[in-house]
């Protein structure tokens, strides 16, 4: 994904409690401990509110619960599910990449390419996009994609992958892969909207990895 804004993570039950300022040290937490409750928030102090209340009140049954007013919520309004949601994961930042596309409402898989021995979060969700107009284009479909990356849909709609990824052996494909992208956003016309998703309002974006 596109570089990610700083998140917070509030651990209710783990090797120790409390919260963590990455990833990294709250997967120490939860890694091998049975039953562990663990949720991110965009901010230090909405972290620190909510390890004074309960993990049932921010995660029930599994649907995410907005830390925006309602005022908030009603201006940004619900998804629209005439739409695929678009997604990529590296494990590091250059790491192993994959990314992949879904249905939005019903999540189900609609394509997925990797892993990439070597890739970056952008590139992926450069490439996720691109896959998803192409594949919309073909099937004359009038859904939108949705991607949670700005970088992503500014490479678009530049018509370029303004990486800083070093081409060598181990990324030689994947540079592959982005030459075609480019050349496809060059030599085709498309008028599918390409739209930013709310996560503050609806959560993470259906396509996620679920390696938050």
């Amino acid at each position: 994904m596109s570089k990610k804004k700083k998140k917070y993570y509030t651990v209710w039950k783990g090797h120790h409690t409390g919260v963590f300022e990455s990833w990294d040290d709250c997967k120490a937490q939860i890694k091998d401990f049975q039953g562990a409750q663990y949720k991110s928030f965009g901010t230090f102090d909405a972290a620190k509110q909510a390890l004074k209340g309960n993990y049932k009140d921010y995660i029930t049954k599994g649907k995410f619960k907005s830390e925006l007013s309602e005022l908030q919520l009603k201006k940004i309004g619900q998804p629209n599910f005439n739409s695929i949601a678009v997604d990529a994961a590296s494990s590091g930042n250059p790491g192993k990449m994959e990314y992949r596309g879904v249905d939005t409402k019903t999540k189900k898989q609609l394509f997925i390419q990797g892993p990439f021995e070597e890739g970056t979060n952008n590139i992926g969700e450069f490439l996720a996009i691109v896959h998803g107009l192409a594949l919309l284009k073909k099937n004359k479909s009038d859904r939108i994609i949705y991607t949670d990356s700005k970088t992503a849909i500014s490479w678009v709609k530049k018509k370029t992958c303004n990486t800083k990824l070093e081409r060598n052996q181990k990324t030689e494909k994947l540079f592959e892969l982005i030459e075609r992208a480019v050349h496809w956003l060059k030599t085709n016309q498309y008028s599918t909207p390409i739209v930013k998703w709310e996560t503050k309002a609806w959560g993470e974006i259906p396509a996620d990895f679920g390696r938050k």
